[in-house]
């Protein structure tokens, strides 16, 4: 298989699906753990955007680039601030309701760039603490499963709290089929299973938000 997406049936609260215009704001701060410009986990993010503005109501998906973060080094943090860079993707992070991650698998592992960036946003105060979360990947070989494994063990620390299903893991061996040469997704499956996983995300940061 080149998609390894969860098979079982998915059951989205009528609250998450609903087109109600009173459903609250959610703000989905978004990251890529891959820098490439045509990086298909880049074209995920790209379509959950999309997907939030035309299907789900209430919910916006900001891109947070994480390019420019000069590498973790508590040198920089004279007087217990931050890089004024540092300062302003951890004010977005904090911001956001939830968080969606996108990344290749690198070493059985998350990429450097991302890493990176979970380290500075959990510098104290950890600014990721009592978030829904959820993850993506397109990668070779296991579709980037092992990178969701180890990502999910760093958010037990971080005390984010991630959906367990549905599952995207998609196997980018043959990315003509799931991916345009932009790395934009062309896969209607794919995009039907993206939306429901911010559907999961989405009802699953307004339960913790309830509680």
């Amino acid at each position: 298989m080149e998609a390894k997406e969860q098979q079982t049936e998915m059951v989205v609260p009528a609250a998450a699906a609903s087109s109600n215009s009173t459903t609250p704001t959610i703000k989905v701060a978004a990251l890529c753990g891959s820098l490439r410009k045509a990086s298909f986990n880049r074209g995920l993010i790209r379509c959950a955007t999309e997907l939030c503005d035309e299907f789900i109501p209430g919910m916006r998906v900001e891109y947070i680039d994480t390019e420019h973060l000069p590498f973790v080094n508590t040198d920089l943090e004279a007087g217990g601030t931050h890089p004024p860079v540092v300062e302003a993707f951890r004010r977005k992070i904090r911001d956001a309701d939830c968080v969606l991650f996108a990344t290749p698998e690198y070493n059985y592992s998350v990429p450097a760039p991302l890493k990176n960036a979970i380290d500075w946003a959990s510098r104290p105060p950890n600014v990721w603490a009592d978030k829904a979360a959820a993850i993506m990947s397109a990668a070779g070989g296991s579709g980037g499963s092992r990178a969701q494994q180890h990502l999910r063990q760093i958010g037990v620390f971080l005390d984010l709290h991630f959906i367990n299903k549905p599952e995207i893991y998609i196997i980018a061996k043959h990315p003509q089929k799931k991916f345009d040469i932009e790395g934009n997704l062309i896969d209607p499956d794919i995009k039907e299973r993206l939306k429901l996983l911010l559907l999961s995300l989405q009802a699953f940061t307004l339960r913790l938000r309830s509680t």
